[in-house]
């Protein structure tokens, strides 16, 4: 048995507007607040004396390769997204960042907006436009029945909207 995995396919290079915002925020942080803390504290621990068995040294140098790897995948991904700033031409068909509320058989709807794969963790109503339901989604229009493949099994949707809203930011 080899510990041989394949690498991940590459995901796409879409983000929304406030989607690049919430990562530059977050690489503004992690560089100008909380590495130098971090850098201080590890500073301090090594001034102490012994390093192999200082346990806030070890953390401390820990920490920093993390927030590091950290800061290289923002300034990566971030050089690498295209930033959808505007609305596209046709509002009435199913694109990225456009919010789709969907009914299944049950009439039960879901709401949620199509958007790039490194802005799931910041709301909980988004889904990647990498996803078998955004795939199966997009260029749809609004009255349009689509069948969706969950774990749940297949389902067919209605899909009731197509709404693209300005952020509220």
């Amino acid at each position: 048995m080899t510990r041989y995995r394949p690498p991940a396919p590459p995901k796409s290079a879409y983000i929304t507007q406030e989607g690049a915002q919430t990562l530059l925020a977050e690489l503004k942080y992690l560089w100008k607040e909380k590495r130098p803390a971090v850098t201080e504290t590890v500073r301090e621990a090594a001034a102490q004396g012994d390093r192999s068995e200082n346990a806030e040294y070890i953390y401390g140098k820990k920490q920093l390769r993390e927030i590091d790897r950290r800061v290289r995948y923002l300034e990566k991904r971030l050089d690498i997204c295209t930033v959808v700033d505007r609305f596209p031409a046709d509002q009435s068909k199913v694109f990225f960042g456009a919010w789709v509320t969907l009914e299944d058989d049950d009439g039960q709807q879901e709401c949620f907006r199509i958007v790039g794969p490194d802005e799931l963790d910041h709301h909980a109503d988004y889904i990647s436009v990498d996803s078998p339901v955004a795939k199966a989604l997009l260029k749809k229009e609004e009255g349009d029945e689509v069948l969706i493949r969950r774990a749940e099994g297949e389902k067919l949707y209605l899909i009731e909207q197509v709404e693209y809203r300005a952020a509220t930011t």
